[in-house]
């Protein structure tokens, strides 16, 4: 059962524009299963995940490049970056070739992985403006109920004229305890703790092991723990550190990796000159709920409702779902989306900065609308730029009025 991908419609507009595409992403969001969807049958494929193609690869990649023909879907790429220099040969020489045949080039290479950071590294120095790149993460509850993701920008107007399917707070734990791999909406028996427990496993094995050559996988674990317990929280690498026994140095190493990995993003303070209280320290959340939840030792949705934890999880998947609308349509999140707090203890969950307008957002699992909530979306006005509708995400029915300005709204909206 194929589930439909928001972005698709990227994927195709970047296929007109680029000769090579990179999707990015954590292992088995569905990078590869996106491409062939849309490939269908048309384009070649090649996994080096095979220890004889990877071998290939390396060792001759011109010839690697003439067995495997264009249009071509590169899996796993990151294994071997000696190729990115093959092709970039072959993508001028067909550039050069449509000058003169006055034909566009369309896609030549779709290249798949889950560690972006040597991804991108190698992309910079390689194919600068031949590549267009897509980041890809695990569904967004858009995609989970058949629908199109699209932009999240909290205009009041424009969301009034949306109608929504209201979910009961048992629901909504129910997805946040499930996280959002496709594996586990396709097949809907699978034991959510045996699969988690796969996917560390491979993870650590064979994502991360080679990587940086983890010598204790305890301590690694001890780590991951210790973040996912964070999610939702301001960046403390001193308590990570002691929880893992591991020095911060050593932290700092391990965090870039699940940000690298797409497992993790941080979300940075929102910070001007004029505005110079503001604490530094980023926020973190993981991407996929159900991960934390399952490093955090949470054995059903009904225990992690009621939980202290409640709390961190329930805005962890809210912003995880912002984020993915961004980069579903495209868009860099880290260029848009900041959070506030300042020396006073003022502070925003999250602030959208979109087309030149600042977006304040609380975020609580409360149905009851609070002005409190609110109470902080004023340091906002020392920035001197457009304040746009303040809004509370929560579990309310329908949207709100709080005040003239500020409204509480559904999370299904997202």
């Amino acid at each position: 059962m194929y589930i439909n991908r928001s972005i698709e419609k990227e994927l195709v507009s970047l296929s007109k524009q680029f000769p090579a595409i990179l999707i990015t992403g954590p292992s088995q969001v569905g990078k590869k299963t996106v491409l062939n969807h849309l490939a269908n049958d048309k384009i070649n494929y090649v996994s080096l995940d095979n220890i004889n193609d990877r071998a290939l690869a390396i060792n001759d990649p011109e010839l690697f490049l003439e067995k495997y023909k264009y249009p071509l879907i590169i899996d796993e790429f990151q294994y071997t970056p000696e190729l990115l220099s093959y092709i970039k040969i072959k993508v001028d020489q067909a550039r050069l070739k449509s000058v003169y045949s006055n034909k566009e080039v369309s896609t030549m290479y779709y290249l798949t992985g889950s560690q972006s950071f040597l991804s991108m590294k190698n992309i910079t120095e390689s194919l600068a403006g031949r590549i267009g790149i897509i980041d890809l993460y695990g569904l967004s509850a858009r995609e989970i109920d058949n629908k199109e993701d699209r932009l999240f920008i909290p205009e009041i107007e424009t969301l009034q004229k949306e109608k929504i399917t209201k979910k009961t707070i048992e629901e909504i734990f129910s997805m946040i305890f499930r996280g959002s791999f496709p594996e586990l909406y396709k097949n809907p028996e699978i034991s959510v703790e045996k699969f988690y427990d796969s996917y560390v496993r491979t993870y650590i094995e064979r994502d991360i092991r080679d990587l940086i050559k983890i010598t204790d996988e305890i301590k690694f674990m001890k780590f991951m723990t210790s973040v996912a317990a964070r999610t939702g929280q301001e960046l403390n690498l001193n308590e990570i550190a002691a929880d893992a026994e591991i020095t911060n140095p050593t932290a700092n190493d391990w965090l870039s990796i699940l940000v690298n990995t797409g497992l993790v993003v941080l979300i940075e303070p929102y910070m001007t000159n004029i505005i110079r209280r503001v604490v530094k320290r980023p926020k973190i959340y993981f991407m996929d709920t159900g991960l934390a939840c399952y490093l955090t030792k949470y054995l059903n949705s009904e225990t992690l409702e009621v939980s202290a934890y409640s709390g961190h999880i329930f805005e962890t998947y809210v912003v995880s779902l912002i984020v993915k609308s961004f980069a579903n349509n495209g868009l860099n999140f880290k260029r848009y989306l900041y959070y506030y707090r300042d020396n006073n203890k003022k502070e925003i969950d999250l602030i959208i900065e979109y087309n030149d307008k600042l977006y304040p957002i609380e975020i609580k699992k409360s149905k009851k609308p609070d002005i409190n909530y609110v109470k902080n979306f004023n340091v906002l006005n020392d920035t001197k730029k457009t304040i746009g509708n303040g809004i509370v995400l929560c579990m309310i029915d329908k949207i709100s009025p709080i005040d003239k300005n500020n409204f509480c709204v559904p999370i299904e909206y997202i």
